[in-house]
This record gives C-alpha cells, structure tokens and sequence, in this order.
C-alpha cells in the first residue's frame, strides 16, 4: 500500500510499529523493582483505563492472575524493556500491582555463604 493512511505492514513480518512508537520514545522504565521474577497482578479491573492502546489492554487481560514479566513480555511478543515500560505504567495507574519474589537475606542479596551452600548441594547430586 502506498499513500498517506497506508499502513506499515508486510507480508512476511506482519504489522510494523517500533518500540519507541509504544513506549512514546522512553527508553528505561522508571521502575528499579520490575525484574524477570516480579510478579505482575491486575487489582483495578473496573475503572477505565486512560491508555487506550491495546497492548495496556493485553496486560491488564493477562494479568487476571499473577504472572511474571517474562511472562508477560514473552506472551505480548515485545522485548523485556517495551514491557517493564508499559507494566510501569499501569502501575503507576494503580490497576497493577506487583511482588518481587526475590529473596533477601539478612547479609543482603548476595551471601557467599548460601552460594556456597548451594554450591555443595549441587555438587553431592
């Protein structure tokens, strides 16, 4: 198609829209506590979203139970950082909520001594 309302589409790859077109040109999500194990939970299902797109609508669909957001980038087909931005942005909405299930140890994140523990389990299999 050609002309000024063709759409971007090809044959071979589908529909063509860049990520900085979903995520209006940002680049990081604002959010330092979305990682690949954070789960992702839709609480405000009833109001109205302001963001009309339908990937927004996709996620909120989605996350009808938990998931996380690899799960979540990998069933909307987008890359992880399109997807940590648009989960922001429903969180910061306040119709997601989420639970990073990372485990932190009175030490902090990294012991080496439970690394080593693990280590050793590891290696008496």
């Amino acid at each position: 198609m050609t002309g000024p309302h063709a759409s971007w589409y090809e044959e071979e790859a589908g529909p063509l829209v860049r990520s900085y077109a979903l995520t209006r040109g940002r680049t990081r999500s604002p959010r330092s506590d979305l990682d690949l194990i954070t789960l992702v939970l839709a609480v405000d299902t009833t109001t109205d979203l302001r963001r009309h797109e339908p990937e927004y609508l996709d996620i909120m669909r989605l996350c009808q139970a938990p998931q996380s957001v690899a799960e979540v980038s990998a069933a909307l087909r987008l890359p992880l950082m399109v997807t940590k931005i648009l989960l922001s942005d429903l969180l910061d909405d306040g119709h997601l909520i989420c639970r990073s299930t990372s485990p932190v140890t009175d030490t902090g994140l990294h012991s080496l001594e439970l690394l080593r523990t693990v280590l050793d389990g590891i290696r008496n299999l």
